[in-house]
């Protein structure tokens, strides 16, 4: 073959098959309904309660009700060797004893005090309590709130609480009273005791 003889130009190979049209996936089978498993399904539950509550009844008439133990009850193994163990009933809930105003004795200790001459002094103090019974007497769980009255202040009586926790943890403010003059003694007193 010559090499300059023209070649026809090359055409592309015609189509194998017509173009393909969008498949559409087979239409899926219509989804059963559980219905009939749900009915068949309660159906059994029933069945089944019918035929236990028979076997139970069935047993329960054939039992003597003449107060003797039936003769399976006689073979259990219990016999009057085997040791009675008691049963255990919970502790009680402690008791604690009424706590009130005469349970305590209180006094005054003075923590800051300024004096202006003849005019009086401010004087800061803070109650100390004691419990005069044992503090395990006290309820751990309670919160004991201690009123007292402290006496010299100018202008009258001083009411404060303190708490009392724990059994013996004190919560309290310090009080600031102010004296008419300087040899003016204080005085205090328990007037309330609440647990809560």
């Amino acid at each position: 073959m010559d090499e300059n003889v023209a070649r026809p130009p090359a055409a592309p190979p015609p189509p194998a098959f017509p173009a393909p049209w969008p498949i559409e996936p087979p239409p899926l089978p219509p989804k059963q309904r559980r219905t009939n498993a749900v009915i068949i399904g309660s159906a059994v539950a029933v069945i089944a309660a019918i035929v236990t509550t028979g076997i139970v009844v069935g047993a329960t008439k054939g039992s003597t009700d003449d107060g003797k133990p039936s003769s399976t009850a006689a073979a259990s193994g219990v016999t009057d060797d085997d040791p009675v163990v008691p049963f255990d009933e919970p502790d009680p809930e402690p008791t604690y004893p009424q706590v009130d105003a005469d349970s305590f004795s209180i006094d005054l200790r003075t923590t800051q005090r300024q004096c202006f001459g003849s005019a009086g002094c401010n004087v800061t103090v803070e109650p100390e309590l004691t419990y005069l019974g044992s503090s395990s007497d006290l309820d751990p769980d309670a919160v004991y709130e201690i009123t007292y009255e402290i006496h010299g202040d100018e202008s009258g009586p001083v009411i404060q609480t303190a708490e009392l926790t724990n059994q013996t943890s004190l919560s309290y403010r310090p009080s600031l009273i102010s004296t008419a003059s300087a040899s003016t003694e204080l005085s205090v007193e328990i007037t309330d005791v609440t647990s809560g």
